[in-house]
Order: structure tokens, then C-alpha cells, then sequence
């Protein structure tokens, strides 16, 4: 994860009861990329695909969602989509 100010601890302590923080924060282990890691960007934006050209509708029940995720991804597979990333 990035160095985003939601992605501490301190910020589950805001969040949450005590109790409720030491139990999630439990189930989290941290591993923090450096700022310059742009590499991260472009999964992030493959990971977000499918949200922003899938999924922008309401999808009534469990099936039609893997189905439509499915479709999404084999779309974009078979597009063979080129990032040209540049970091400035």
C-alpha cells in the first residue's frame, strides 16, 4: 500500500472502538511501497477496470456478477491494452 494517511494505524484508532481496532488491525499485515512506485499505479487502474467499464449498473444477484466479470475481463484481455506510463 501507499503512503495514503488512511492506510496507518492511527487511522483505524479514528475509526473504530478500541476493541473493534486491535481486532481488525489483528487481520491487516502492512507491506508500504515506496512514494515513487509506479508500478502500483498501473495496478491500481487494472484493478478499477472492471468498476469504471462492468460494473456501472445495478447487478441484481451473485451469478450475473461473475458473469459480467468474467465477460469484462476477457474483453479487456483480448484487447491486449498497452499503458505507456511515463513518471515525471
Amino acid at each position: 500500500m501507499d503512503s495514503l494517511n488512511t492506510h496507518f494505524k492511527k487511522s483505524f484508532y479514528e475509526s473504530f472502538y478500541r476493541e473493534e481496532c486491535e481486532r481488525l488491525l489483528k487481520k491487516i499485515k502492512s507491506a508500504y511501497t515506496s512514494k515513487h512506485v509506479s508500478w502500483i499505479n498501473k495496478a491500481e487502474i487494472e484493478i478499477n477496470l472492471p468498476d469504471y467499464e462492468c460494473l456501472d449498473r445495478n447487478i441484481g444477484n451473485e451469478d450475473e456478477l461473475k458473469r459480467q466479470m468474467l465477460l469484462c475481463c476477457k474483453e479487456n484481455i483480448s484487447e491486449k491494452r498497452i499503458f505507456n506510463w511515463s513518471f515525471t
